[in-house]
């Protein structure tokens, strides 16, 4: 871990929602590797820091934490404030979000002032503008940015690679499949979430034109193409009715495997990620809030009310004040991965698939358990295992960053388990 600078972690916009839990898990990782993990906590207001820290150090039993946890002033509005945050980080862990809306400003500070960030956007958008306008620059400053590295998108970009790596032979494809499950309070997600969701369907059309300025070619196929399914469809897989995952994760995964083609000149692996959405009444639901999000989402008055009545339009499921302690103990995640390949020998371009596997990638309450888990690991990862990182900086996917490192086995201890079936 460097000893240059003063903190290993800084974690900005500690007093939101998120930033609580990660300050949490930072906090707890500190104590499992002794005084060697030097931490402060960033945002705008002193105040609610010194508050933040009260409430984590009675929340872990820890009442030193207060003595532990320095604090540094910082506004992302306040273009020398961040550079002065990141001047004495070894890592940025940017918990502010919506990210299109203040997420840039963090990267540039960290580039500039040769900080590595992590976040957890789960953002398209954001996160490939990041990698156009700040991959280079970062390569140049020996600078990690990696982005999502939350729920979205760390069990779906490593469960690919975990799925690749067990997999005696040419792993060609994947399909996953995401199911949660919750308690007897029920389960929910904070404001700050679904911002970001309808933001992101409300612009998801300049996603395309954004992508067009990489000149990228399309990734080569290798082996029998995947098929797409229907926008909704009853999954023998999960047993229950499903839908195409709206998130972040295709677009990240997809990102891992241009990488490790074009860079590593290993075997892309084609990828497809569907949700679980239960039975009929929850389709019927679905399919009522669906169609009202999208009509909303059009218009800015139409976006005015869903950022304004999140817990009326997504029928309970987000609120502004986010999921109570029993609603995150009894919730849980599950991904199951379904991958088909080539075996040892078999020629992919001849033939279709020979051989099947299972994986399952499974854990915590996802928003609010399992990635604050996953930020910190990944964060770890970064200080403990420079050289196994790619061999320059830039801005990089989970799997692209930690392909070669031992992310997952930290995970795997941590609550977030990987296994074959």
């Amino acid at each position: 871990m460097s000893s240059e600078r003063r903190y290993d972690l800084v974690v900005f916009g500690a007093s939101g929602f998120t930033g609580r839990f990660v300050l949490e898990e930072a906090a707890r990782c500190a104590a499992e590797a002794g005084r060697e993990l030097r931490c402060a906590v960033a945002g705008r207001s002193k105040t609610r820091l010194e508050n933040t820290l009260s409430e984590a150090a009675k929340s872990l039993g820890k009442p030193e934490l207060k003595e532990e946890v320095d604090i540094i002033v910082a506004d992302v509005n306040d273009p020398e404030s961040l550079a002065a945050m990141c001047k004495q980080a070894v890592i940025v862990l940017n918990c502010v979000g919506p990210y299109r809306f203040y997420g840039e400003p963090v990267v540039k500070a960290c580039v500039e002032n040769g900080a590595h960030c992590v976040d957890i956007s789960g953002e398209p958008q954001f996160l490939e503008t990041m990698q156009l306008n700040y991959d280079a620059q970062a390569a140049d400053k020996g600078v990690y940015v990696v982005g999502s590295c939350g729920f979205d998108s760390i069990p779906a970009d490593m469960g690919v690679l975990y799925t690749r790596d067990q997999f005696k032979g040419t792993l060609t494809a994947v399909e996953s499949f995401l199911t949660t499950s919750t308690g007897p309070e029920g389960g929910c997600i904070h404001d700050g979430t679904w911002q970001s969701a309808v933001y992101g369907f409300a612009n998801s059309s300049k996603l395309q034109s954004l992508r067009k300025k990489f000149g990228q070619k399309p990734l080569p196929v290798v082996g029998a193409k995947i098929k797409n399914r229907s926008a909704l469809f009853y999954s023998d897989e999960i047993q229950q009715y499903t839908i195409p995952f709206m998130g972040a994760d295709p677009s990240v995964v997809k990102r891992t495997q241009r990488f490790l083609s074009e860079e590593l000149h290993e075997t892309p692996v084609q990828y497809r990620a569907y949700v679980g959405v239960g039975g009929v009444s929850s389709v019927i639901k679905l399919l009522f809030a669906g169609m009202m999000f999208w009509f909303l989402v059009k218009f800015s008055f139409g976006r005015k009310l869903l950022v304004k009545f999140p817990e009326f339009f997504s029928f309970g499921y987000c609120s502004k004040e986010g999921p109570t302690q029993k609603q995150m103990e009894g919730s849980s995640f599950r991904f199951a991965n379904f991958g088909e390949g080539y075996t040892e020998g078999q020629d992919p371009s001849e033939g279709k698939p020979n051989a099947k596997i299972r994986t399952l990638v499974q854990g915590p309450e996802a928003g609010y358990v399992a990635t604050p888990i996953a930020m910190v690991q990944a964060a770890i990862t970064i200080l403990s295992e420079p050289e196994s990182l790619p061999k320059k900086g830039g801005v990089y996917t989970p799997g692209a960053a930690f392909a070669k490192t031992t992310l997952i086995d930290r995970l795997n201890k941590h609550g977030i388990h990987f296994s074959v079936i």
